[in-house]
Parts: C-alpha cells; structure tokens; sequence
C-alpha cells in the first residue's frame, strides 16, 4: 500500500519508496530518508504538528508538511 509518512500510525513501518520534488527533498535525501530504507512512526508532540520517525538506527522528528513530502510503501497495516 502506499502512502506518505505524515499517514502512517504510532508503531506502523514502512520502507521509502521515493521523495516528492520540492525544495525540502535533497535535504531528507541528506538525512538518510532514501528509497529502501524503514521507517517507522514512533509519536507525536502535543501540539500534533511534529512527528517523530525511526529512520534506519536513528531518531528523526519532522513536521507534517515534511513527512508528506516522504512516499512510503507499508510493511504493517495495523500496528499492534
């Protein structure tokens, strides 16, 4: 199933399939966000703008409009 990391749920993996064009997508290139990698949704601040993700081994928090950027193909439907 595809989707974008700002879709995914607490404790839900994926694997990147891609990034969006835009301004911001070399920069998560450079922050490890490439195709194949997992990725997994672990929280979100209080404020529900900012979302934190597992990429590969380390911790990496973005907001929504950032994650939307992150195209990912989803390796569990239902996190339990």
């Amino acid at each position: 199933m595809e989707a974008t990391a700002d879709l995914l749920k607490e404790g839900q993996k994926a694997t990147i399939a891609g990034l969006k064009d835009g301004d911001f997508s070399q920069k998560l290139a450079e922050m490890g966000c490439v195709p194949g990698t997992e990725i997994v949704r672990l929280y979100q601040s209080s404020g529900g703008n900012t979302i934190a993700f597992r990429i590969d081994t380390y911790l990496l928090g973005l907001r929504k409009e950032e994650a939307n950027q992150i195209e990912v193909t989803i390796l569990e439907l239902d996190p339990a």
